[in-house]
């Protein structure tokens, strides 16, 4: 399965300036010239300002599991604004990929962790000698969740950023069904079934 990159959509606002082709040109092909993998920008808000001899650029990018992601700049040509702001992004998107692969590398203290369970309230009113067989426990919440087709590096950070203890994808490398979750030493488990 070929590996073919989604463009943004890509919103551009212009004030006090004409939107030229070839200024649209070159914000669509700089957004779409961002190689990072993590966080994948899914829109992009552009705002371009000119006043007098100061050219203003301001680009917001919105990318995967809520992440925004905003950098500015100001020079005497609005392509150099685009340029610098650009770079901005990808300095920020670099650093919080980084910060997100520290947190998932280092070492959580270990906790003892234990299961619980519920039973309804009839079976806690009942004398231990009245009861024939263990009950078992009720459902309390049940969830669905879109199965996705990832690396295990991105598994492991959509995981890292979410508060559910496991995640089931497919991996993309092999093409077969993984659980990935979290041990109680703070490492990361896979399974497959």
């Amino acid at each position: 399965m070929p590996n073919t990159k989604v463009e943004p959509t890509i919103n551009i606002t212009v004030r006090h300036e004409k939107l030229t082709d070839s200024l649209r040109d070159y914000v669509h092909e700089k957004i779409n010239s961002i190689h990072l993998e993590y966080p994948k920008i899914i829109k992009a808000k552009v705002m371009l300002e000119v006043q007098k001899h100061r050219h203003i650029a301001e680009i917001v990018l919105f990318c995967s599991n809520h992440i925004v992601i905003d950098a500015s700049s100001e020079t005497k040509d609005m392509y150099a604004s685009i340029d610098e702001t650009i770079s901005k992004l990808e300095r920020r998107m670099r650093k919080y990929k980084t910060r997100l692969l520290k947190k998932i590398h280092h070492k959580a203290p270990s906790i003892r962790h234990l299961d619980e369970k519920v039973y309804p309230q009839d079976t806690l009113e009942k004398i231990p000698e009245e009861i024939e067989s263990d009950p078992e426990p009720m459902i309390i919440h049940r969830e669905n969740h879109t199965m996705k087709t990832l690396k295990k590096e991105d598994a492991i950070l959509e995981l890292e950023l979410s508060d559910r203890p496991f995640l089931i994808y497919t991996n993309e490398r092999r093409g077969v069904l993984q659980i990935i979750y979290r041990r109680a030493d703070g490492d990361y488990g896979i399974i497959e079934p």
